[in-house]
C-alpha cells in the first residue's frame, strides 16, 4: 500500500503560480504511476495530469496543457505539479493519486490523498 499527502495549495491571484507536492509513504514508489486530479465545487472530479513510474510518459488535460508541469523525484517519494498562469477556473481541491500495474494515465487509480485547496482570485 501507499499513503499520499498533498501540500502546497493556497490562495493566489490570476496569473500566479503554485507548486503542489505529494509525498508518498511505503515502498517501491517508482513502481506507481502518479496522477493529479481536481474537483471544483458542484463539479465532478476531473483528470489533470499523470506521470509514469519511470518518468518517461506524461499526460495533461487540454485545459492545463502548456501551463502545468508534472514531475517526480523517485528517491524522495514525491510527485510535483507546477502550476503557472493560473486562472480562476483552476480553483478546486487537488488530489494526488497512485496507480499500480501498467501505465494508463486516465485509468483507475488505487490510492488517493486527502487533497489540497487551490484558490485563484480574479
Amino acid at each position: 500500500q501507499v499513503q499520499l499527502v498533498e501540500s502546497g495549495g493556497g490562495l493566489v491571484q490570476t496569473g500566479g503560480s503554485l507548486r503542489l507536492s505529494c509525498a508518498a509513504s511505503g515502498r517501491a514508489f517508482s513502481s506507481y504511476h502518479m496522477g493529479w486530479f481536481r474537483q471544483a465545487p458542484g463539479k465532478e472530479r476531473e483528470f489533470v495530469s499523470a506521470i509514469s513510474g519511470n518518468t518517461i510518459n506524461t499526460d495533461y488535460a487540454d485545459s492545463v496543457k502548456g501551463r502545468f508541469t508534472i514531475s517526480r523525484h523517485n528517491a524522495k517519494n514525491t510527485v510535483y505539479l507546477q502550476m503557472n498562469s493560473l486562472k480562476p477556473e483552476d480553483t478546486a481541491v487537488y488530489y494526488c493519486a497512485a496507480r499500480s500495474g501498467f501505465y494508463w494515465s486516465r485509468g483507475e487509480y488505487h490510492y488517493w490523498g486527502q487533497g489540497t485547496q487551490v484558490t485563484v482570485s480574479s
